[in-house]
């Protein structure tokens, strides 16, 4: 299955929090116990390097059964990403080492004003 098309838009300097939940096709949630995940914002789709990377250690928190996926990055770590539309995904690594990709899309940063 193809990974979901989502965007998502973020403001410059202020914290960045978003959970989503991953449901089977029933919309049961998947147990995500034992799952590690990352998620990369880059310039472009082919970009050496990444403008902003979350993982299970730093900025991803897996909910266990409730199927949960919670991003955050803080409002320091917002204030430095320069404001404009990049690209990101969002991988989901089963104990077992089986990788899903879950989602994908535009990640828009829209300027700070107040500074």
């Amino acid at each position: 299955m193809p990974a979901g098309i989502y965007d998502i838009t973020a403001e410059q300097g202020a914290t960045f929090a978003r959970t989503l939940t991953w449901r089977d096709a029933l919309a049961v949630p998947i147990v995500l116990t034992g799952y590690t995940a990352k998620m990369q914002v880059r310039k472009s789709l082919d970009a050496d390097s990444a403008l902003l990377t979350l993982s299970t250690v730093s900025g991803i928190t897996l909910g266990g059964a409730a199927g949960t996926i919670a991003l955050e990055v803080s409002a320091s770590k917002m204030s430095q990403v320069p404001a404009g539309t990049y690209y990101y995904d969002l991988e989901l690594t089963d104990s077992a080492g089986k990788v899903t990709r879950l989602l994908q899309g535009k990640f828009t940063v829209v300027r700070e004003i107040t500074r």
